[in-house]
């Protein structure tokens, strides 16, 4: 009699249990005649391996030293004198280039200048002229090309590690925000455009507002959307103490702006250093002058400046140069100006958003309440209204704590605010 279909899916479920012998035969699956000698010999190796070091006094330390009685300090000491320092040169000229004679003319700074051949490990092509190059200390031969001098200060200057502003972000601040992508973005993402109509992309950006507008936050936010590199430089950071120090560290700076594939470099309080022009008498600002004239000859000057995008940041352009200004270097000029209505109640909610606020607050009322003010203080009332909040003990801020925090920043800090001052100045 044939089992039943119900016999066979119990059959299935319950599958029977393995002996031995399935159990030796499963073991021995896939192995080749010599597997398990070859794991005995193995084994064998590593325990006598073992008991050798044990013998021997060898300790697994940090270090991982050998034990004293096995160093040996001749051929150490004889290898240490073999490797020596080299020293740094510059190659001034080549002789003969593209020849087998071929001699290179190098200047040790504060030593001589030599005329010597190549090192072992160094071949023709990778000598330039002007280049630093690392030389021995016995025949001066050239042993090892060296990168291009550039001053740690500016090196430092690069943004590593992307801003976490967005646009999203940026409050009221929506042409100027197209405005800054026009000039940013575009070119990187739809370069065929500009090569279509045949103009060359806007390379540089004034921005320019009373403080507290935003211009800051919206360099950052662009840092943190593209992929090019981004330095960022303070004003006053270029104003140095020796003569020629600042020209140089914008010539590096621009050096080192070159050798990358996009960059795009932010001056902020540029007002430190892009001031007009004049003679005081005394010389104390011509030092000052000499590196904004080296930046306006970066930005357009005899040689091309590359695929660098310039930003800028001031609240005193009035005070900036005209030769700094002039389109070409700094193509757009676009104004932060005081936020709006709309622009207000925006920067209310952005500034809201992390907090824990009760239901139904009348933004707009509470922008309508601040009249002439910037986002700087707006934020601030954000964060005094907090402060009501906790001084309360309450761990939601109501619109009272608003309206108090609006009193007194608004209201109370009116003789602090620069606002008016800089509708005064421009």
């Amino acid at each position: 009699m044939a089992p039943e279909p119900e016999d066979e899916i119990k059959d299935e479920k319950n599958p029977p249990p393995l002996d031995e012998d399935d159990i030796a035969l499963l073991k021995t699956y896939g192995l080749g005649p010599y597997s398990t000698s070859i794991k005995k010999v193995e084994k064998e190796i590593k325990e006598m391996a073992k008991k050798v070091n044990d013998l021997c006094g060898i300790k697994e330390s940090d270090t991982g030293l050998a034990a004293p009685s096995q160093w040996d300090l001749v051929s150490d000491k004889q290898m240490m004198q073999e490797e020596q320092p080299l020293q740094v040169a510059r190659c001034t000229k080549i002789i003969n280039p593209n020849t087998e004679d071929a001699k290179y003319v190098i200047n040790v700074k504060q030593i001589a200048k030599f005329v010597v051949g190549l090192g072992d490990k160094v071949s023709p092509t990778d000598i330039e002229e002007g280049m630093r190059v690392g030389v021995d200390r016995n025949k001066y031969q050239i042993q090892i090309p060296l990168p291009p001098k550039i001053d740690p200060s500016v090196t430092m200057m690069t943004v590593e590690e992307k801003p976490d502003v967005t646009y999203n972000d940026v409050g009221g601040c929506k042409e100027q925000i197209e405005k800054m992508r026009e000039v940013v973005e575009l070119p990187m993402l739809h370069p065929e455009k500009f090569v279509k109509l045949g103009i060359d992309p806007p390379k540089g950006v004034l921005c320019y507002g009373p403080p507290g507008t935003g211009k800051t936050l919206l360099a950052r936010a662009v840092a943190n959307r593209t992929d090019a590199c981004f330095i960022r430089v303070i004003g006053s950071e270029l104003v140095q103490k020796y003569v020629g120090e600042g020209a140089r560290m914008v010539r590096e700076l621009f050096q080192m702006a070159r050798s990358k594939k996009a960059c795009i470099v932010f001056f902020d309080e540029v007002d430190a250093i892009g001031g007009a022009r004049f003679d005081d008498g005394v010389g104390g600002d011509n030092e000052v002058q000499r590196t904004m004239l080296e930046i306006v000859n970066q930005l357009d000057g005899f040689d091309a400046r590359g695929n660098i995008k310039v930003l800028m940041a001031t609240n005193r352009p009035d005070t900036l140069d005209p030769a700094l200004l002039r389109p070409g270097r700094l193509d757009r000029k676009v104004e932060f100006g005081l936020p709006d209505l709309e622009s207000r109640t925006q920067i209310f909610k952005i500034h809201t958003r992390t907090m824990n606020c009760e239901r139904d607050i009348r933004f707009e009322l509470l922008a309508r309440l601040c009249p002439n003010s910037t986002g700087a203080d707006i934020r601030s009332v954000c964060t005094e209204a907090g402060m009501y909040a906790i001084r309360a003990r309450r761990k939601t801020v109501t619109e009272k704590d608003f309206l108090d925090a609006v009193n007194k920043v608004i209201k109370g800090y009116q003789k602090f605010s620069a606002t008016p001052k800089y509708m005064v100045y421009n």
